[in-house]
């Protein structure tokens, strides 16, 4: 079995312009339901606002048997930051924005994470001539460079995402990301792929795993699906099925190991079904490609006849035979 692990944010009740969905849970109710969900042990916490006390998350791990994925850590809903944290030209909240980061380091280390992940979803721009580009640069280099440098042990993944709550935010791609860390200089950082942020920016994946694999940097996997319009957060394989298998493809020829965080949202569906899909469906692709491929896709894209790689496809993981 994969490591499998769930923003346990999704676990309680969520919402969206309209509608509530599902019922408040507190950390242990949240916990306890993980342990019901089948092919899971991992859970991505948000500080400070879902978990901010270590000896009780730390209580509550032990008691439902369960291990931290990642502190997910929040920078974008304390009022100072909504025109930006990490780049506001307010120095003194660039400094609390680093504190957030470098608290929730603190708290990782005290529950035995072993990373923190952070998507500056405030930081970004609505309109031309609203920013100037090399400036917020220069501060998301000076900001997240603090942070990563700061307890380097617990490692700083840096999430992007094309848009929200900015209408497009400054770190919005893998190729971006890679070049933020580039300027940083920080070997110990990282980068967190969102499948579902990689569709809806007009990426493709896969290549995007293969870019982050082939950096010095390491990688952390969030799982879901969308339309390709907006970030959905459906369970997988629900809209983009080849593209997740050619996703699992390349995270298996990498030999990735970590933890695979479903960022999924049941809103509409059963809590537990749906995360449920999203393991079972990963499980059964990682296996199927265990045991039908044996180079041979790597095989078949090297001699360039794309047709010959359909017929595989159709036979052996598309099961049209």
């Amino acid at each position: 079995m994969l490591k499998m692990g769930i923003i346990t944010g999704f676990l309680s009740r969520t919402k969206d312009r309209f509608h509530d969905y599902n019922v408040p849970l507190e950390l242990d109710q949240k916990f306890e339901l993980m342990t019901k969900i089948e092919g899971y042990d991992g859970v991505e916490i948000v500080f400070p606002y879902e978990v901010n006390d270590p000896a009780l998350t730390r209580r509550l791990l032990e008691k439902h048997r369960l291990n931290v994925a990642a502190v997910n850590v929040n920078v974008k809903a304390e009022p100072e930051f909504k025109n930006g944290g990490l780049t506001s030209h307010n120095p003194d909240v660039r400094a609390k924005a680093v504190r957030f980061i470098q608290e929730a380091k603190d708290f990782a280390a005290a529950v035995g994470a072993d990373k923190v992940t952070c998507c500056p979803l405030g930081d970004g721009y609505e309109f031309s001539f609203q920013y100037d580009y090399a400036r917020t640069w220069k501060y998301l280099v000076e900001t997240f460079g603090a942070a990563g440098d700061y307890l380097p042990e617990i490692p700083l993944f840096v999430e992007y995402k094309p848009s929200e709550t900015r209408g497009r935010c400054f770190v919005d791609s893998a190729a971006k990301t890679l070049c933020l860390l580039n300027d940083i200089q920080n070997r110990k950082m990282g980068v967190t792929l969102d499948f579902g942020h990689s569709i809806y920016g007009n990426e493709h994946p896969a290549e995007a795993v293969v870019m982050l694999a082939e950096s010095p940097y390491p990688y952390y996997i969030h799982i879901n699906d969308n339309d390709g319009k907006w970030d959905w957060d459906y369970f997988c394989g629900t809209k983009h099925y080849l593209e997740y298998v050619e996703f699992i493809y390349y995270l298996k020829k990498y030999a990735y190991s970590d933890y695979m965080t479903s960022d999924t949202s049941p809103t509409r569906w059963d809590i537990r079904g749906t995360f449920e899909a999203n393991s079972r469906m990963t499980n059964k692709i990682w296996q199927r490609l265990e045991a039908v491929d044996g180079g041979k896709l790597e095989a078949l894209m090297s001699r360039g006849d794309y047709l010959a790689t359909w017929k595989f496809i159709e036979a052996e993981l598309l099961g049209l035979k």
